[in-house]
């Protein structure tokens, strides 16, 4: 309810989290999330439940039983079978049954003690101009029957329980269209079948789409012995035993025509969301993963984007992050003169010497085995020890053609912006990664399959509890970065950059206030994430919120330092009890955190990141041999 509550009143999952532990009980994110996501569910539930009531009030069936079973419903598909029989659809042959009057004729067959022979009898007296002989009247008995069957939510349910229990996914392939799979990527499911329940995710997924790509047509089947038991559960339903061959057709009818279809859909969807939903999740790990990768600080950095016809973009970036230079060198061999890989050569250890660059990031893109190999031995002769990293280059060309890289570098090519985004993702690869979609940045597979609305939120949720974990430099971050800070957004970071270049940088945390627009509500929710390095404040470079800035004066007061003595004090700190700076909002939980950040103010969460090489002499697989220790970077799992 109080979790609830903050997240009514406008407060931020990481806000929540870290700065009103007291109030949740120490709920973590995760916790925090899952809370917002079920009332959310059964808020929309119940919106859904006065909508259906609604619609059938309006059609003037709506009796006490019904009313009380939508009113008592806690899953939608509930609700949404039971507003199934009164949904406006298409006039089906079951409707004009009805409207010939053979209700009456349906109910009297249903009746315990009807044989067959008195349904005949009884079927004479219904004949008229539409319903010309007895075979036509017992025909609409059928189709009403079918129909109501279709229709019965105890006989979804159960048929769904059993489905999704026993049927088995099968997939063939669609001769016609086999030629369009040109290089086989569906082979595996050209003669396909599993239980539901057993098949993995990533073949669901991939399924999925080689039906929505027209090569193979997927469908449940349903083994004999369980088609008999599904039979003999609808037939139970049934009083009259006296019509069972009868029964037994309608039942069979209905199935196949009417239930069968729809429910395999329901089926198969609820397998679908579950094979997206993990999906979705390693994307998440992987994602999160990317982005709280050490960073290497204060490293001067050349980027390589390796290329073959048109040679390897290189890019400097000094120890802070910026652009100094860019030049094209031709260093694969064999597709350009000697000449050229002199020249190569020569610049490559003239710009070590010019910048002093410590760290020479090669995109593992194009050529980047063969440019590898060329710089590995040309930093054996350079002025200083100089180390490589092969970098992922993945989304590195849709930063460089977005509008965020053009803004950036509106001087530069599309392929000196792609050197850039490569070099930045070591030095922060954060605040790099953040100005690229997710979805292009290789975290996972079935990105374009799975739902597009769920993968964004989730993807999104990562992005911000990992900018919000770290922490933000409010002076250098760009507008991408501060856009996933708590409660910033996208607009409201345009404005403080604005006022950024217009004022120069913010010499403390409270001058936040002063930017156009920013209300007390989003101060309250992102100061705290936001840290200013150089403030006379040194809390302001802290995880520590300003809400809490009074009370720690008040400790240092206690302690008769100042307030710069007490930071980083672990003696002085260890002393301090905390029962005394108890208030209503600021209990334990709260001040044993502000503890932890007095002893390492800003204190970066990401471990520092290690410099590693690939073995120079594997160049191909033929390279490798049993036995070998080898480094690699694994990307995906």
């Amino acid at each position: 309810e109080n979790t609830i509550k903050l997240f009514d009143e406008g407060a931020t999952v990481p806000f929540i989290a870290r700065y009103r532990k007291e109030v949740t009980g120490n709920l973590d994110e995760e916790q925090i999330r899952d809370v917002i996501e079920k009332v959310t569910y059964y808020r929309n539930l119940e919106k859904r439940k006065e909508e259906v009531l609604r619609l059938i009030e309006e059609q003037g069936k709506l009796t006490d039983k019904l009313k009380n079973s939508i009113t008592c419903a806690t899953k939608l598909q509930e609700v949404e079978d039971l507003y199934l029989p009164y949904k406006k659809k298409k006039k089906t042959k079951a409707d004009i049954a009805k409207e010939q009057g053979l209700e009456p004729l349906t109910e009297f067959a249903l009746l315990s003690t009807t044989t067959f022979e008195e349904l005949q009898k009884e079927a004479e007296k219904y004949l008229n101009e539409e319903v010309v002989s007895v075979e036509d009247a017992i025909n609409g008995v059928h189709l009403i029957i079918a129909q109501n069957i279709s229709e019965d939510v105890k006989i979804r349910e159960f048929l769904r329980n059993k489905i999704s229990e026993f049927g088995i996914l099968t997939s063939k392939v669609v001769e016609k269209n086999k030629e369009n799979d040109e290089k086989g990527v569906y082979q595996d499911y050209y003669e396909y079948s599993e239980l539901i329940k057993k098949a993995a995710s990533n073949r669901i997924l991939a399924i999925n789409r080689g039906e929505k790509e027209k090569i193979l047509k997927v469908d449940i089947e349903i083994d004999e012995k369980t088609e008999k038991f599904i039979m003999d559960f609808i037939l139970n339903t049934f009083e009259n035993k006296n019509l069972v061959e009868f029964l037994s057709e309608v039942i069979k009818d209905s199935l196949d025509r009417l239930v069968y279809p729809s429910i395999k859909n329901e089926v198969r969807n609820i397998y679908t969301e579950k094979a997206e939903e993990e999906a979705i999740n390693i994307f998440s790990e992987n994602l999160e993963k990317l982005l709280l990768q050490p960073p290497l600080t204060k490293k001067t950095l050349m980027g390589l984007d390796p290329g073959y016809r048109t040679g390897c973009k290189l890019v400097i970036i000094n120890k802070d992050g910026f652009y100094e230079t860019n030049d094209v060198l031709f260093l694969v061999e064999g597709v350009h003169n000697p000449k050229q890989l002199e020249t190569a050569k020569k610049k490559i250890l003239d710009y070590i010497k010019k910048y002093d660059v410590d760290i020479i990031a090669i995109g593992n893109g194009t050529a980047s085995r063969e440019t590898e190999s060329f710089v590995a031995d040309v930093i054996k002769e350079a002025s200083k020890p100089v180390s490589y990293l092969i970098v992922s280059e993945a989304g590195a060309s849709v930063y460089s053609a977005s509008k965020i890289a053009i803004e950036e570098f509106p001087d530069l090519d599309v392929t000196a912006r792609g050197a850039i985004s490569i070099a930045r993702r070591i030095q922060d690869p954060m605040a790099e990664l953040v100005k690229i979609d997710p979805k292009s940045i290789g975290v996972g597979m079935y990105q374009h399959d799975v739902n597009q609305a769920s993968l964004k939120q989730e993807l999104d949720a990562t992005v911000i509890r990992c900018v919000n974990k770290v922490g933000v430099n409010l002076n250098t971050a760009s507008k991408s970065l501060l856009s996933y800070v708590s409660g910033i957004g996208e607009k409201m970071a345009e404005n403080i950059v604005e006022y950024r270049s217009a004022h120069g940088a913010f010499a403390k945390r409270e001058d936040l206030k002063k930017v156009p627009r920013l209300g007390d509500k989003v101060y309250q929710q992102s100061v705290a994430f936001l840290r200013v390095q150089h403030s006379d404040n040194p809390l302001d470079n802290s995880a520590v919120h300003p809400e809490a800035y009074p009370i720690i004066k008040q400790m240092a007061k206690d302690l008769g330092i100042s307030l710069k003595e007490l930071i980083g004090n672990k003696k002085a700190i260890s002393g301090i009890d905390i029962s005394k700076y108890e208030r209503e909002e600021v209990g334990k939980l709260y001040l044993k955190d502000v503890l932890k950040e007095l002893e390492k103010p800003g204190l970066d969460p990401r471990q520092t990141a290690k410099v590693f090489e690939f073995d120079p002499h594997v160049k191909n697989f033929d390279d490798v041999q049993v036995g070998m220790v080898l480094n690699g970077i694994v990307n995906n799992i």
